[in-house]
């Protein structure tokens, strides 16, 4: 073998050129390089590792794409102006109803949290998941005061402002609204509920967030030094000047990332190179987890695999993929819709998270169908920005990222076909 192969990492296959790109093509490397000659006769000795195949499995958020603090690109968007197309998203008539289980912390191995919340809905019996990053997106279904729960019971299903430790007995919430307004403990009235509203004698609306407090709870402000209003914890908030900043910077700063993600079990846990949505899942939670996003962010997991038909009929897919047909094809044969997903239940829980509403969101997404999906049928969810998810082997050069034969062709379908738009 070529001696300039003992330099190559244990997982490294022939490397192949895209094909059917629309981006310009990496340079190739001369074939005698690689060793690709198809000789019968020729012996090729196994590599030192079999681990992975074309790309390590996706790592803890943050560490698995190079330059941390790399941003992406994005372009504003406004479905409000656009008129229908042939390819205009179907949407639900009615959002489902959808609860939170249960929310638990997950630290990571790279000093990142985030927090994982479990949904139940009743359209479905399956269980989706909200992977949220920043103590100011929470559950209002998850933070509502269930008949004959314990304090106890609210902590083990999640439902608790700052940090759990060992030998804590409440969940702070009623004891941080009576520090937080102890004018209404005073006179005997109701502190505000969870978003409720005071409002001050210069008629300025306080509003009592769940985030402001839990933030306090964790600097240990509580009742001392939180910003004072008319005795209501306050946050200062800076509008922006109509000279030097633009509208793309104020969405960037002020809206929450979000990416809506369908379960992809190969491309996630079995290292599949026939698509890209492992990678595209480790990149939202390294965007999410920049320390420049400081509005945070949350991957909504639907479980639809196989674009909605499910891993059984995914796997048929993939031979007759084999066959020569695309991915679109592959599911027309099998007798399903090429993309039989739905976003009724994202737009459900991005209401449920608290991130409803004209203030909107970024978007993680190359399908242009998906942003007006997601709003839901009365634009529940305004879609502010859409951010691309650029290949990283398109981005890189075929340095890093997802690449061979299969993916190519999976990118260059969903760009003929499904009408995305990389980049």
């Amino acid at each position: 073998m070529p001696q300039d192969n003992q330099f190559l990492p244990a997982h490294a296959s022939p490397a192949f050129p895209p094909i059917l790109s629309p981006r310009v093509q990496v340079p190739q490397r001369s074939i005698s390089d690689f060793h690709l000659q198809h000789n019968e006769q020729e012996q090729h000795e196994p590599p030192p590792s079999l681990i992975s195949p074309a790309f390590t499995p996706p790592a803890t958020p943050g560490t698995g794409t190079p330059a941390l603090e790399r941003d992406a690109p994005s372009v504003l968007v406004d479905t409000s102006l656009e008129p229908p197309t042939d390819h205009a998203a179907r949407l639900v008539e009615k959002l489902p109803e959808v609860r939170c289980e249960v929310r638990a912390r997950i630290p990571t191995t790279n000093g990142k949290e985030m927090f994982l919340y479990l949904y139940k809905n009743d359209v479905d019996s399956k269980e989706h998941l909200a992977i949220v990053f920043g103590h100011q997106i929470r559950s209002l279904s998850l933070d509502a005061t269930r008949p004959g729960e314990t304090e106890r019971d609210r902590m083990i299903r999640g439902a608790y402002v700052g940090r759990l430790h060992p030998g804590r007995t409440t969940s702070r919430v009623e004891q941080i609204r009576k520090e937080a307004f102890p004018q209404h403990g005073a006179t005997g009235q109701a502190a505000p509920q969870s978003g409720g509203a005071t409002t001050t004698s210069t008629g300025i609306k306080q509003v009592f967030s769940p985030f402001k407090a839990e933030q306090a709870a964790e600097n240990g402000e509580i009742g001392h030094a939180a910003p004072q209003s008319n005795g209501i914890p306050t946050e200062k908030v800076e509008h922006p000047t109509q000279g030097g900043v633009n509208d793309a910077t104020v969405v960037k700063k002020n809206a929450p990332l979000v990416r809506i993600h369908s379960e992809c079990y190969t491309g996630e846990t079995v290292w599949s190179a026939r698509c890209d949505c492992g990678e595209q899942l480790d990149e939202a939670a390294r965007l999410m987890s920049l320390p420049t996003n400081i509005a945070g962010g949350a991957i909504i997991y639907l479980r639809q695999e196989g674009r909605g038909i499910g891993l059984g009929e995914k796997l048929k897919a993939y031979n007759l993929q084999d066959l020569g047909h695309d991915t679109y094809e592959a599911n027309l044969m099998l007798r399903h819709p090429a993309d039989a997903r739905s976003y009724g239940l994202a737009t459900a829980m991005l209401v449920d998270l608290g991130l409803g509403g004209e203030a909107g969101i970024r978007l993680l997404t190359n399908n242009p169908e998906k942003v007006r999906a997601v709003e839901g049928p009365g634009r529940e969810v305004v879609v502010k920005e859409r951010v691309a998810m650029v290949p990283l082997a398109w981005q890189t050069g075929g340095k890093t990222g997802v690449q061979g034969e299969e993916v190519e062709k999976y990118l260059s379908t969903k760009i003929e076909k499904f009408k995305h738009l990389i980049g």
